[in-house]
């Protein structure tokens, strides 16, 4: 069931809850209470950490345990109550969740409330776990990031593809997601259309960053290039996607990486969530030059940044690879057509042509993703976070660069380390403003 502003259920409608009354919800919840070790409300403490653009997040921590309580708000919190929402995202989200953590648990927070109603999930309560966002401005480094990503990208996108999935489910599940046409409308509008004019949301680095800003309006190859991405992503229903993979939904130990909120889930291309997580990992390579007072930046930072970049893909297209040998099922690429009549090569044929169409939409949708978070409406706190605005734009010139390279060029790279090149190269120019 999905929730609406105003839904009646068993009596009860939504309502947006604060710090006081999401502890009284949770202890009226019995299994929460249990986990939580306590059915006092007295005992509990909560605290609001939504830094997010559009939901309320509570951590409730009580005598034997803490939880995590997403709630979806009936419009977007970064513009306000001008823009509303649905609230079924969060019924979008708790589907998406449950999918992928049958195929990549380990990844996932564990799942243990959906409340339709209410529009909220509660799950575990991830510790010590922290933002990779914020983890990779303050220079640390993950050893297991790019292992960890580049396996559940491969896992979650491959099983839910027509190469594994039988064909009723896939379109049943292609069927559901449909409907989170909300969602979909953000990423087509903020992502692919409003940057490229003058929309009244765009924002950008004022007035350093006015010129290439400005030059995305009359710049027919970029155009054009957005709206050969905005095709694929409309009409590649390929598999499902968490529709919105960046470092900001991504939470890291030394040893463990757990993927967040995918309430943007649709079945699209499988390009799309690889693209928009390296989009990010190269957004703060080009941001590590504003940090300090070395015009060079940290070096070893980013240089480390790029290699992950080289690593995410690699990994993903050796596991996808190995889910093809092992676990192709579906009705792409019959085992009928090519193995059981001896072809083996035909197969791997097709495998590393399918991989290349994936690897130019990831790159495609990279640049897409890079300019849209330099002049649209939402930004990266890794550019964010450099006060001084002129040092500031510099960065942000550099990574527009990139991203028009990227959205321009897509099908012109041979691999991902001729996308590390194109970095350090537009990272040594000066003067871009």
């Amino acid at each position: 069931m999905r929730a609406s502003e105003g839904t009646l259920v068993g009596g009860h409608s939504y309502r947006a809850f604060d710090v006081e009354s999401v502890k009284t919800y949770v202890i009226g919840v019995k299994e929460i209470a249990a986990r939580l070790g306590t059915s006092r409300v007295e005992q509990l403490s909560a605290r609001e950490v939504g830094d997010g653009n559009l939901n309320l997040v509570f951590v409730v921590e009580g005598p034997g345990g803490a939880v995590v309580v997403k709630q979806a708000l009936p419009y977007v919190r970064l513009v306000g109550d001008s823009w509303p929402l649905p609230l079924d995202r969060a019924f979008f989200e708790w589907n998406a969740l449950e999918r992928q953590a049958a195929v990549q648990p380990k990844r996932l927070p564990q799942l243990f409330r959906f409340d339709p109603v209410n529009a909220l999930i509660v799950m575990e309560y991830l510790s010590p776990h922290v933002i990779l966002r914020k983890e990779l401005i303050a220079g640390r480094r993950f050893k297991h990031l790019a292992e960890h990503l580049g396996v559940f990208l491969a896992e979650t996108l491959f099983r839910s593809s027509d190469f594994h999935l039988p064909t009723a489910r896939k379109k049943a599940d292609m069927a559901l997601f449909a409907g989170n046409v909300s969602m979909c409308a953000i990423t087509e509008k903020l992502v692919f259309t409003e940057p490229y004019f003058d929309a009244p949301l765009n924002r950008w680095t004022r007035p350093q960053l006015d010129g290439p800003a400005l030059a995305l309006r009359t710049d027919r190859a970029a155009k054009i290039g957005a709206q050969e991405m905005l095709y694929r992503f409309t009409t590649k229903s390929e598999a499902l996607l968490h529709g919105d993979l960046h470092t900001g939904s991504v939470m890291v130990t030394p040893t463990d990486t757990r993927v967040i909120d995918p309430e943007f889930a649709f079945y699209g291309p499988m390009g799309f969530d690889i693209g928009s997580l390296i989009a990010n990992l190269y957004l703060a390579y080009f941001a590590q030059e504003g940090y300090g007072d070395d015009p060079d930046g940290r070096i070893d930072g980013g240089e480390w940044l790029l290699e992950t970049a080289e690593s995410l893909w690699s990994v993903f297209a050796e596991s996808f690879a190995r889910l093809w040998r092992e676990e192709r099922s579906g009705i792409l690429y019959s085992r009928a057509v090519f193995e059981d009549l001896g072809d083996k090569t035909g197969s791997t044929v097709g495998l590393h042509r399918f991989l290349k169409t994936v690897f130019d939409d990831a790159v495609g949708f990279a640049g897409a993703k890079m300019v849209r978070r330099l002049v649209g409406l939402a930004h990266v706190e890794d550019m964010e976070a450099i006060a001084d605005p002129g040092k500031r734009a510099g960065c942000e010139a550099r990574a527009l660069l990139m991203g028009r390279e990227l959205l321009v060029n897509r099908t012109t790279f041979g691999d991902i380390y001729g996308l590390s090149c194109i970095a350090r190269s537009i990272r040594r120019e000066r003067n871009l403003t």
